[in-house]
């Protein structure tokens, strides 16, 4: 058993506390690694708000991270002690039928314990104060070192720099891969990016190396359109700027419609809008911001009926043990960027103030 530190999400809607934790040692097809680098994505934060319907307490959230692998279970063959990893909320089994079709990324193999803060064999390895702690999207990065299922783990380059290449755990590939996989953008198509933070910007930054010759970015945070137009973005709206809704504006705008929408934010009125802004015919809106439980998406069906295509990503559609590795590589050799998503380094026990710097769109 490790002794280490770890930020405790005790319940909802309350800061995390830094606590000393009990991490178990890996069982059978389980790796434990020391975590070396985490990122705060809104996706922990709508978990701990209390709002995701699958939220249990109290529990370690992250999951966009990277580290080594410190030791491994019984079983465990792609991995070894030493290894450079990146843990995956999205694992890849290889052998269940999601896995085994080229058309899905969502391996369902451990989606029932995973989703219930559990491993496999449906128990934690996390205890503090004598508590059972539960895990998060099969990952929990919050903690100096976690255990993951042996098939949610990734091997990278071990030149990666872990601070920068923890982002490609979830925003980065996420955005770029709803870009590249899930809209297939082509070459000289109109692109519209609603939602400007770290996913947004890599839906830009797809939609540019899939070749389009425009692309609008839309958020409220104006402080957000420099960086949006260094990735690639020609303009930037803000719908508070316009007396009518923001697709009529987009549809003005682009002679008819974009050919590719993308909502970045998580806002069923959004997601609305970003398939309004389509051109009829022929256009694709992609949600990849996760809505609150228990909302309702909603459209006149002439919409669809006239030839728009409403559809949905998780995790960019990458197939996870296979690509991440692969993004690293694209990375290191500059095809995509990385670096220039990050804004901030803390130290670990100032996580609360990293999760202040998003929740103010810093």
């Amino acid at each position: 058993v490790i002794k280490c530190k770890a930020a405790i999400a005790w319940e909802a809607g309350k800061p995390l506390s830094l606590e000393e934790v009990e991490v178990a040692p890996p069982k059978a097809h389980e790796v434990r690694i020391k975590i070396v680098a985490t990122a705060v994505c809104h996706t922990d934060a709508y978990t701990l708000s209390g709002a995701d319907p699958e939220g249990c307490f109290p529990v370690i959230l992250g999951h966009e991270g990277a580290g080594i692998v410190e030791s491994v279970g019984e079983g465990v063959t792609k991995v070894k002690p030493g290894d450079t990893v990146i843990p995956l909320y999205i694992p890849q089994c290889g052998e269940c039928k999601f896995c085994k079709n080229p058309k899905t990324n969502l391996c369902q193999k451990i989606r029932i314990t995973q989703g219930k803060g559990l491993m496999p064999d449906g128990t934690s390895r996390f205890t503090c104060k004598g508590k059972q702690i539960y895990h998060f999207m099969g990952t929990s990065t919050f903690s100096e070192y976690t255990v993951v299922a042996d098939i949610s783990v990734a091997k990278i380059d071990p030149a990666a720099p872990l601070d920068k290449v923890c982002l490609l755990g979830c925003g980065i590939s996420t955005g770029y891969g709803a870009a590249v996989n899930t809209a297939k953008v082509e070459p000289g198509s109109t692109c519209a990016v609603f939602g400007l933070g770290g996913v947004g910007l890599a839906v830009i930054m797809g939609c540019k190396i899939a070749g389009a010759s425009r692309i609008i970015g839309i958020d409220l945070n104006k402080d957000k359109y420099a960086k949006a137009k260094e990735f690639g973005a020609a303009e930037c709206i803000s719908p508070q700027d316009f007396k009518k809704p923001i697709q009529e504006v987009l549809v003005e705008m682009t002679d008819g419609g974009v050919d590719y929408s993308f909502e970045c934010i998580g806002n069923v009125g959004v997601m609305r809008a970003a398939l309004e802004a389509c051109h009829k015919g022929w256009g694709v809106s992609v949600i990849v911001g996760v809505a609150g439980a228990g909302q309702e998406i909603s459209t006149r069906p002439f919409q669809l009926v006239t030839g728009r295509t409403w559809k949905g990503t998780a995790f960019g559609g990458w197939k996870s043990v296979d690509s991440v590795p692969r993004l690293v590589t694209e990375y290191m050799s500059k095809k995509i960027k990385v670096d220039e998503f990050v804004t901030h380094t803390l130290p670990f026990d100032k996580i609360n103030e990293a999760f202040e710097l998003m929740h103010t769109g810093k």
